[in-house]
Formats: C-alpha cells, sequence, structure tokens
C-alpha cells in the first residue's frame, strides 16, 4: 500500500485540501512554495509512463482538480506551476502518480 493509500484511508494523518471519489488533494509536508499541495488519484498509477489509454478521463480529473484547488487557493490571478515527476532521476519519491501544484511565489525556469 502507497503512503497516499494510507492517508486517503486515514491511516496517516494529512492535511487534506480535497478528497472525492476520484481525487485527493493534500499539503505537501515539505512545501517547496508558500501553497504546495498534492494532486493525487484515488485510484494507484504507479507514474504518468504506466498510465493505460483509458486512464485519460482520470488524467483529466487531476489536471481539472489542480485548476480549481488553485482558484480556492487564489493562485489563478499570479500564476501556478504544475509538476509530474516520473522516476528517480525527476525527484519521483512516492509510485504514486501525484501533480504537484506550487504557487505563491515567483518560480524560475528551467527547474531543478
Amino acid at each position: 500500500m502507497t503512503l497516499f493509500e494510507r492517508i486517503a484511508a486515514g491511516e496517516i494523518p494529512a492535511d487534506i485540501v480535497r478528497n472525492d471519489e476520484d481525487v485527493l488533494a493534500i499539503r505537501d509536508i515539505n512545501p517547496q512554495a508558500p501553497v504546495h499541495i498534492l494532486v493525487i488519484p484515488q485510484r494507484v498509477i504507479p507514474r504518468v509512463g504506466e498510465a493505460r489509454d483509458d486512464d485519460g478521463a482520470l488524467l483529466g480529473q487531476l489536471l481539472l482538480a489542480a485548476r480549481d484547488i488553485a482558484k480556492q487557493e487564489g493562485l489563478d490571478e499570479t500564476g501556478y506551476r504544475l509538476v509530474i515527476n516520473h522516476g528517480p532521476h525527476a525527484g519521483e519519491s512516492v509510485p504514486h502518480l501525484h501533480v504537484h501544484l506550487l504557487g505563491g511565489r515567483p518560480m524560475d525556469w528551467p527547474p531543478g
């Protein structure tokens, strides 16, 4: 069971921003920006490269949820960044697909 599944099951406490049938969103415990929220599918997809063709609707739900949460957090005016890590060189630490929603400060480019 992944860390995010354990959070969704209530085994591990988290600051939950959204919890519905498709998406769990929590505040990151090690934030890299004033707003750092993880948007996670309730169904485990280990990483984006392992998503199936029929996962398209769920992947779309993640982006729409991130959009809605960004607006709720007041980031829609100033901007925000969405990040998906795939594999260890990208910084993936939990093998359960999730989108990092980052905002509340200027972001540099390129990242990393």
